[in-house]
């Protein structure tokens, strides 16, 4: 199935080959990531599936450097980042990867303005992440004056703000309400379809998958299927 997306002309933005990582010793040992390879294409909506403990955090955390594999590669711009030392790996998650987490890891003492200042590369972008995001009129707010969904669309913005190439969100609906994940699955996939950016969700919530251009499904730290979806259907028509 990969081979059928590849014939659409997306371009490989990152390669993920037989990945390795373990935890414990002995009888205790477990595999977070059981020889695990995949391809991440340029404009994509990617949603990684799984339940607690399936390895897909630990995936995650791989492919943005901020955790290193027993053993593999990853291969961003013909370079292997399982190889880099400390130094090129602060400067690759600096360039390369912007994070949205479940938590959404706002300095509650800065505005809104502020935190996503804190990441930019330019002083004009931080202007224009704001408007893509919709919080232009809040950006003097303190994450306590927002909500959670305003919250969650302000680090959407900061991890926009190093214009990345790789957008990492780790359950970004999880300490929502409904309503309010819709709105951010919705930010989300602007992102891809308006924006042309590059966009992994790892989730338990399988229906999200349906608004994705492939689905990844782990189970026990490997992947156990790649389907790839013609047609993606809209965030505000997806439940669950």
């Amino acid at each position: 199935m990969e081979k059928n997306f590849e014939e659409k002309e997306k371009r490989v933005l990152l390669e993920a080959q037989h990945l390795w990582k373990s935890y414990g010793e002995g009888e205790a040992k477990i595999d977070a990531l059981a020889d695990v390879s995949l391809k991440i294409y340029e404009g994509e909506l990617l949603t990684i599936l799984g339940s607690s403990g399936s390895g897909k955090s630990t995936l995650l955390n791989s492919l943005g450097a901020m955790d290193k594999p027993d053993k593999g590669s990853i291969i961003v711009d013909n370079q292997d980042i399982c190889k880099m030392n400390d130094r090129a790996l602060t400067d690759y998650r600096k360039k390369n990867v912007g994070f949205v987490f479940q938590s959404f890891n706002l300095i509650s003492e800065l505005t809104a303005e502020e935190n996503v200042a804190l990441t930019a590369r330019d002083a004009k972008i931080v202007k224009k992440v704001f408007e893509i995001v919709g919080l232009s009129g809040k950006t003097k707010s303190y994450p306590s004056q927002l909500s959670g969904g305003q919250q969650q669309r302000v680090s959407i913005a900061r991890a926009l703000a190093k214009d990345p190439k790789l957008l990492l969100c780790d359950e970004p609906t999880g300490a929502l309400d409904y309503e309010t994940g819709k709105q951010i699955l919705a930010e989300l996939e602007k992102l891809v379809r308006q924006h042309g950016r590059t966009v992994v969700i790892v989730t338990h919530t399988q229906e999200i998958g349906k608004m994705s251009d492939r689905i990844i499904k782990m189970r026990n730290g490997m992947i156990k299927s790649v389907t790839v979806n013609d047609q993606p259907v809209s965030a505000a028509s997806i439940e669950w």
